[in-house]
């Protein structure tokens, strides 16, 4: 488990996983996957604002925010992305 990462970090990752795989029923992957991608941009710029005190503040720390949230969703993307070559038969063969 990554530094800093608590005991139901991985359950709730899940769950937003488990809710797009929902969502495949009524539209495609990559509808699903844009609608994630946006929804955690809306909500890592509303817990940025919450730690702050003013709109100047928060404009301030703009691009070390920015920096630090692309900086994270590389390394993770990276990450599973090279669990998924390292791993590709077993999590794209269809379950027998």
């Amino acid at each position: 488990m990554p530094d800093g990462v608590d005991d139901k970090f991985y359950e709730r990752a899940d769950a937003h996983i488990h809710l797009s795989n929902e969502q495949l029923e009524d539209i495609d992957r990559v509808r699903a996957s844009a609608s994630m991608m946006y929804a955690t941009a809306r909500f890592n710029a509303w817990i940025s604002a919450r730690g702050v005190r003013t709109k100047e503040e928060m404009a301030a720390s703009r691009e070390e925010t920015i920096d630090y949230f692309l900086s994270e969703y590389r390394r993770m993307l990276e990450e599973n992305f090279d669990d998924y070559v390292e791993n590709f038969a077993k999590y794209m063969t269809p379950a027998q």
